[in-house]
C-alpha cells in the first residue's frame, strides 16, 4: 500500500486520480492475502514499524500477562438542567441507592432533583440564536419575504455571510399595524457533521446586534417597508432553542418561513446525511410537526456552546478485582479529587462475578466557590493516575496507562471515517494516520514522556527476574530443584520475551500473541524437596527487591515475582503428586515378565511371544493363568531338553544397546 503521508502531495503534482476509501481496503485485503490475487509483496514504500524499544507494547506485555487491567476513567456524557441530571441519578440508582459527596444515601429521588437544581440557577445560556421582533407600517408580505432574499444573498452580518439560516414570520401588530419577528442562527453551521471549526460565529455582543439590525433595517427600506419600533433583541441557546423559537414565532396561527441551507442528503441503502448544499431552500407552513423536523435538521449542524452543568462520570474496574476494596478506592478518589463539588455516585454489578464492576458518579461541574470546572485530555490522564494510585493503595494491581498509549491501534471518530471516506489521501495528516492504522491494525508508538519511563520500568523488572533465576540457577548451595527450575524458567521467559518483542517489529498486537509452551522438568520430588525450591525463591525475591530504591520498579518486580511464585507452585506441586502416585503404584505392582517393557518396540515383541501381562487387574485372568503355571510346573520334568533350550534362549535378550565412549573427541584429531 502506498504510503498515504507521501501520496498526500505527490498525488497533486502528477495529477493522478486520489485512491478511494474502498479502494484503499480492497488494497489492504490484497496486502495480507485475502484478495483474489493472493498475498501481495509488502511495498518498500510502507512506513516503518518502530523499533521494540520505542514501543509501549513489550513494555505492558507484562503488566498484561500478571492480568492487570488498565484503569478506566472516564465521562460518559455531560449535562444541563433539571431534565439531565434526573435521568443521571435514575439510572444510578437501577440497582442499588447512590451515596452523596457526604456519604449519605440518596433515598428521595425528587428531593435529590431539586436539590441539584439550585446548583443550577446561574448558568447562562450558549447564545446561539437572536431573535429581532419589529412594528412595521405599509407592510407586506411578500416584500418583506424580498427584502430578507436579498439581505441573505449580500449577507447579515456583513458581505459575504450568506450560509446562515433565517425565519420569519408576519402577524397582527399593535394599533392596526404589522408585527415582524426575524430569527438568524449567529451559531456557526457546519457544512456536515465532520466539522469542527466555529470561525463563522457571531458573538452575541451589543455592537454585533447593532451592525445586525442596521443591515436589516435597510434591506425592508428598500422595499417599501418602513420598521417603526424595534423590540429588545432575546437569544436562546442550542438546537431545543432553535425549535422553540420556531414554535413562539408560529402562535395565533402565523405562517412561518424557514430558509436555510442545511438539507438531509438521502443515500440508497444508507442512513441520510445531514450538509450544507449550495442552494437554499424554503419551507412555510404553520404546522407544529414540520417546524419541529425542520429544526431539528438545522440545529444537527448548529456548533452550539451550549453551558454544562455536570457530567457523567464513569470509574470501572477488571471482573476480578476485591469488590469491597474496588469501591472504597473510588470513594477515596471522588473525595480527594472533587472536594467542594457536589457528587453522588452508585455501584453496578456488584455482585455478579463475570461482569466488571463500575461506579457511575454525576458530579457538578461548579464547585462550592463558583469556580467552574473544564476537564481536557490532561485532567483526564491525571485522573487515572490518581485513581489507579487509590486502587494500589487497596491492594489493587491497575496499569496506569492510557489507552492511545498501548499497543493497539488509536480509536477512530465517525467524522474521522466520514472525512477520509470522503477526501481519501488529501485529509488531514493526523486522521490519515488514525484510520490506516486501525485498517492494518498497526499498534502505536508512545508520544508522552511517561509512556517511555514506564516502558523503561517494565524493561528493567523483567530483566530483573531473569537475572534472579539465572542466579538461583548458578548458585551451588541452592537445592538442586531450585536450581532447575531457575535455569527453565529464565530461559524460558528470555525466549517469551524477545517473542513479544519480535512480534512488535513486526506489526502486530503482542496482546493477541497466543503464548508458547516452554519446556518444564517433570521428573517426581518430594514434598520436602518443593518445600525447600518455593523458599529458595521466595527468599530470593525478597533480598531482590529490598534492593529496589525506586517504589514504583519495586512494585512492577513484585507483581512479577509474584506470577513466578504461582508458576512454581502449580509446577513443584505436580511434580510431588506425581512421585506420591508412583509410590501408591509400587506398592502394588506384582514381578513383571522379563520380557515387560515400557516401550512401544518391547510392547510389540512381547505380544508377538505371547507372553501374558502378570500384572493385569482381572481376576478371571489370573486364575487360568496360575492354573496354567501349576500344570507347566508339574510337567516340567517331563518336558524335552530341546524345549528347554529354547525357553533358555528366549530369555536372553534379543540387543544390547552399547554407551558412548566417555571421550568423545579423544581421536577425532587424528
Amino acid at each position: 500500500m502506498t504510503d498515504m503521508s507521501k501520496s498526500r502531495f505527490a498525488s497533486r503534482s502528477q495529477g493522478r486520480r486520489l485512491p478511494g476509501y474502498f479502494e484503499l481496503i480492497e488494497d489492504e485485503l490484497r496486502r495480507r492475502g485475502g484478495g483474489g490475487g493472493g498475498a501481495a509483496k509488502r511495498p518498500s514504500s510502507a512506513k516503518a514499524v518502530p523499533r521494540a524499544g520505542k514501543h509501549p507494547g513489550a513494555a505492558s506485555a507484562f503488566s498484561r500477562a500478571s492480568g492487570n487491567n488498565a484503569v478506566v476513567v472516564k465521562v460518559l456524557s455531560y449535562g444541563a438542567g433539571a431534565a439531565s441530571a434526573r435521568n443521571v441519578l435514575a439510572y444510578q440508582s437501577k440497582e442499588e441507592k447512590a451515596h452523596d459527596q457526604d456519604g449519605r444515601e440518596v433515598t428521595d429521588l425528587r428531593d435529590a432533583v431539586r436539590s441539584w437544581e439550585r446548583e443550577f440557577g446561574n448558568r447562562k445560556g450558549s447564545q446561539d440564536i437572536l431573535r429581532l421582533t419589529y412594528e412595521l407600517e405599509n407592510a407586506n408580505r411578500d416584500d418583506i419575504a424580498r427584502g430578507l432574499a436579498s439581505l441573505a444573498e449580500d449577507g447579515f452580518r456583513q458581505s459575504g455571510d450568506t450560509d446562515r439560516t433565517y425565519a420569519f414570520s408576519v402577524s397582527e401588530g399593535v394599533k392596526g399595524g404589522t408585527r415582524l419577528q426575524f430569527a438568524l442562527v449567529i451559531a456557526h453551521e457546519k457544512k456536515d457533521r465532520s466539522d469542527r471549526s466555529s470561525a463563522n460565529r457571531v458573538p452575541a455582543e451589543i455592537g454585533d446586534v447593532r451592525a445586525i439590525d442596521d443591515r436589516l433595517d435597510r434591506a425592508l427600506r428598500d422595499t417599501g417597508t418602513t420598521p417603526v419600533s424595534r423590540y429588545p433583541a432575546e437569544f436562546s441557546s442550542g438546537p431545543k432553542g432553535l425549535t422553540a423559537t420556531l414554535h413562539a414565532m408560529q402562535r395565533a396561527g402565523a405562517e412561518v418561513t424557514l430558509s436555510t441551507k442545511a438539507r438531509i442528503e438521502e443515500r440508497p441503502g444508507r442512513s441520510g446525511r445531514y450538509e450544507l448544499g449550495e442552494v437554499r431552500r424554503e419551507v412555510t407552513t404553520r404546522d407544529h410537526k414540520v417546524l419541529t423536523a425542520e429544526g431539528r435538521t438545522v440545529g444537527v449542524l448548529m456548533q452550539t456552546r451550549q453551558s454544562r452543568d455536570f457530567m457523567h462520570l464513569l470509574l470501572s474496574g477488571p471482573a476480578n478485582v476485591d469488590r469491597g476494596q474496588f469501591i472504597l478506592a473510588g470513594r477515596d478518589f471522588l473525595r480527594e479529587q472533587f472536594a467542594g463539588h457536589r457528587y453522588a455516585y452508585a455501584v453496578h454489578n456488584r455482585h455478579d462475578p463475570d461482569k466488571h464492576p463500575h461506579l457511575h458518579v454525576i458530579v457538578a461541574l461548579r464547585d462550592s466557590n463558583g469556580k467552574t470546572l473544564n476537564p481536557n485530555i490532561r485532567d483526564f490522564t491525571e485522573w487515572r493516575v490518581r485513581f489507579a494510585e487509590k486502587a494500589r493503595d487497596r491492594g489493587i494491581p491497575i496499569d496506569r496507562q492510557k489507552r492511545i498509549e498501548r499497543a493497539g491501534p488509536p480509536p477512530v471518530k465517525r467524522w474521522e471515517w466520514e472525512m477520509f471516506r470522503r477526501m481519501g489521501a488529501t485529509a488531514p495528516g493526523n486522521v490519515v494516520d488514525k484510520v490506516m492504522a486501525r485498517v492494518r491494525d498497526t499498534p502505536t508508538a508512545p508520544k508522552r514522556q511517561d509512556a517511555r519511563i514506564r516502558l523503561e520500568q517494565s524493561r528493567r523488572s523483567v530483566g530483573r527476574v531473569i537475572e534472579m533465576l539465572e542466579k538461583i540457577a548458578k548458585d551451588r548451595s541452592a537445592p538442586s530443584t531450585a536450581r532447575d527450575l531457575g535455569h527453565d524458567l529464565s530461559v524460558g521467559l528470555r525466549r517469551e520475551y524477545q517473542r513479544l518483542e519480535t512480534a512488535v517489529q513486526e506489526g502486530r498486537d503482542p496482546i493477541r500473541e497466543k503464548g508458547e509452551e516452554h519446556m518444564l522438568r517433570s521428573t517426581p520430588i518430594s514434598a520436602a524437596q518443593a518445600r525447600a525450591a518455593k523458599e529458595t525463591l521466595a527468599n530470593t525475591a525478597l533480598s531482590v527487591a529490598a534492593k529496589i530504591a525506586n517504589p514504583s520498579d519495586r512494585l512492577i518486580f513484585e507483581q512479577a515475582t509474584k506470577i513466578i511464585g504461582k508458576v512454581v507452585g502449580l509446577q513443584l506441586d505436580s511434580r510431588v503428586a506425581k512421585n506420591r502416585d508412583r509410590a501408591e503404584a509400587g506398592k502394588d505392582k506384582r514381578a513383571s515378565d522379563s520380557l515387560e517393557t515400557k516401550s512401544s518396540t518391547g510392547r510389540d515383541h512381547v505380544a508377538e511371544q505371547g507372553v501374558v501381562n502378570k500384572s493385569s487387574s482381572n481376576r478371571a485372568v489370573d486364575q487360568s493363568r496360575i492354573a496354567r503355571s501349576n500344570a507347566e510346573h508339574d510337567s516340567s520334568e517331563k518336558r524335552p531338553d530341546r524345549q528347554r533350550n529354547q525357553q533358555r534362549d528366549r530369555e536372553i535378550p534379543k540387543s544390547i544397546k552399547l554407551r558412548p565412549p566417555q571421550e568423545k573427541d579423544r581421536d577425532r584429531g587424528r
